[in-house]
């Protein structure tokens, strides 16, 4: 696993917040770490999903020191381009920001989901927290 900057995404991020296994990996890289907007945006869906409050969702989101980047045009571009490297493989818009914004930063892509074990090092190298 990286000793400098990553990115990370949604189920890394909750693997934190509900203390699930891989969270003190997670834990390790949150300084200097990364978010696409997009994939914030699903962090505060399924913390909404399993109930909880939204001021608790903002505090607890807020309080983690990583630099939320933007979903602009460029991130569009970028994103929807890896459409035709990840196609067939179940990834979802958000998780193409993800995998984006990693590539454009030149850094890895932090994740819980085992389905990046396929696009390892095509587009940034990842690596699983669990």
């Amino acid at each position: 696993m990286s000793d400098g900057p990553v990115v990370l995404d949604a189920s890394a991020v909750l693997a934190l917040l509900q203390n699930e296994p891989g969270a003190d990996r997670v834990a390790a890289l949150l300084t200097g770490g990364a978010m696409s907007a997009v994939n914030l945006s699903e962090a505060v869906a399924k913390l909404t999903d399993h109930g909880m409050a939204t001021a608790d969702i903002r505090e607890a989101l807020d309080g983690l020191p990583l630099d939320v980047h933007a979903f602009d045009r460029d991130a569009a571009f970028a994103a929807g381009e890896l459409r035709r490297i990840t196609r067939g493989g179940g990834l979802s818009p958000g998780d193409r920001a993800y995998l984006a914004l990693a590539a454009h930063l030149g850094v890895e892509a932090v994740t819980a989901d085992r389905a990046w074990d396929a696009f390892a090092d095509a587009i940034a190298p990842v690596t699983l927290i669990r």
